[in-house]
């Protein structure tokens, strides 16, 4: 019989997105949908809350109104409204609850996170938990997504323990990005219906890890790259979860992310300026001038352009490339940047581009048209996060004949091959310290190997287009073998 595999995400593409998580959960949802055989049953059920920014659903298939135990409710309980929407491959399942998730922001606004993010989470997981056993179909798998599904591990074990539906089912978790834990307080344990002496709060605990909690708690726990999942298990690295991960032994494990090559291709991506291939790359050119253009630089100027597209977060290494800005100018380097976060990363970089309009664009929002005239149009991609558990934007850059700048570490060390030490066989550029220097260092290696051109240039692109990150030939099977682990270990 397939499994049947429910995923809880607090993002999900098209509909909420902020970063990876999102392209991952849709992608890999789709992907298990286009699986041959019948190791899955499909569709797949997404759950997702219904934040204000989510698109009204075009078509919906079914809307079901649940009374959810709420525990900061009066009553105790919550009506929150479950709208099924088929979504390219899988259901989509918003959990619409408008005083936990009609507001302005996912996580928090201007001033900082939501004070009541662990009974927002809570109630949603609860509510997705319920919709699943009203629905009164056996449950194999519950593949959780970070922090915010961390209750729902809790709530298997506590609420749901004897639940013929969701006490049985087998907890995948699935680890993004191990710098949030989703930290609640003593004092807000509440919003989460726990207290201390419960049976899952100690009496003398200062609070709860969600996170840590759904590793604990979970059958099976992932990271999205082999690379991170060693470096994971550091104190350098593992962001305090190392010890937790040490513990689940083998039960730990990384699966490297996967790309969708049907929405990410250059051949037909209708918001390019011209269609390109590995078998002719000759389009390649009018993206570079289109984008050249568009953001007011000569498109005549050869000079090398860097594009970066991401979170403006101390992760992601957005300093490290505004500090080498300078250098990089003196060198002709121009820059394009986009991306939306920190103010303290985002003022430099508004104030570079406004000194130097002709040579530095900052484009201070997501806009995923211009992030693919980036992808397509920019002569190389950076990539200086100080830390990557695995992240995309290497991938696409290297399907669209953008060699990628990275940082080596994590899933960037296990997807992009520095030609400067691996000559004739490197698919990018990749540096070893997340300092200034080193960057600077892979950025000039990549201009010459630009500047004199040739075989060895083309080359380098032609290995870059060739890797195959499709989910459906690599990660996705990876992952439907990991649910039957997971089964096998919850029996």
């Amino acid at each position: 019989m397939p499994m049947r595999v429910a995923m809880l995400s607090a993002e999900c593409e098209p509909w909420a997105k902020t970063g990876g998580l999102a392209d991952v959960v849709d992608a890999l949802a789709r992907a298990l949908g286009r699986l041959s055989g019948e190791a899955v049953e499909t569709p797949v059920d997404v759950f997702l809350p219904r934040y204000r920014i989510v698109p009204e659903p075009q078509a919906i298939e079914r809307t079901q109104v649940l009374s959810v135990p709420d525990p900061v409710s009066e009553t105790g309980v919550a009506e929150v409204t479950i709208l099924d929407v088929p979504a390219g491959g899988y259901r989509l399942r918003l959990v619409d609850h408008p005083a936990a998730f009609d507001r302005d922001g996912f996580y928090g606004d201007a001033s900082g996170d939501f004070p009541d993010n662990a009974w927002r989470f809570g109630l949603f997981c609860r509510a997705a938990l319920e919709a699943l056993r009203t629905d009164g179909r056996p449950l194999d798998v519950l593949h959780l997504h970070d922090w915010h599904t961390g209750p729902a591990a809790v709530q298997r074990d506590t609420a749901y323990a004897s639940d013929s539906i969701i006490g049985r089912a087998a907890i995948l978790l699935t680890l993004h990005n191990l710098a949030y834990h989703g930290w609640t307080p003593r004092a807000d344990l509440g919003q989460l219906g726990l207290e201390p002496g419960d049976g899952v709060i100690d009496k003398d605990a200062y609070g709860i890890d969600l996170l840590a909690a759904g590793i604990e708690r979970a059958e099976l726990v992932n990271t999205v790259s082999p690379g991170f999942a060693k470096e994971a298990l550091t104190a350098e690295f593992g962001m305090g979860l190392d010890g937790a991960l040490k513990a689940k032994r083998d039960r730990f494990i990384g699966i490297l992310n996967g790309l969708d090559t049907e929405v990410w291709d250059p051949a037909t991506d209708a918001d390019t300026a011209a269609p390109f291939s590995l078998a002719d790359r000759s389009g390649k050119a009018a993206c570079r001038a289109d984008l050249l253009r568009r953001i007011g630089f000569d498109a005549d100027d050869p000079g090398l352009v860097i594009g970066m597209i991401g979170r403006l977060d101390p992760q992601k290494g957005f300093d490290l490339l505004e500090a080498a800005t300078p250098a990089l100018l003196e060198r002709g380097v121009r820059l394009v940047v986009q991306g939306s976060g920190h103010p303290s990363l985002a003022d430099p970089f508004r104030g570079i581009a406004h000194a130097r309009p002709d040579r530095v664009a900052f484009i201070e929002r997501f806009d995923r048209v211009m992030a693919r005239r980036i992808y397509a149009g920019a002569d190389c991609f950076a990539m200086p996060s100080r830390f990557e558990p695995c992240g995309q934007g290497q991938m696409i850059a290297l399907r669209y004949g953008t060699p990628p700048i990275v940082h080596r570490v994590g899933g960037l060390a296990d997807t992009v091959i520095d030609e400067t030490t691996h000559r004739g066989v490197g698919t990018g550029f990749a540096f070893g310290a997340a300092t200034v220097d080193s960057l600077l260092h892979a950025i000039d290696a990549a201009m010459r190997m630009r500047a004199a051109g040739g075989t060895a240039w083309e080359g380098l692109l032609d290995r870059g287009m060739a890797v195959d990150f499709d989910w459906v030939t690599g990660s996705a099977p990876s992952y439907v073998d990991a649910y039957r682990r997971a089964i096998a270990l919850r029996g």
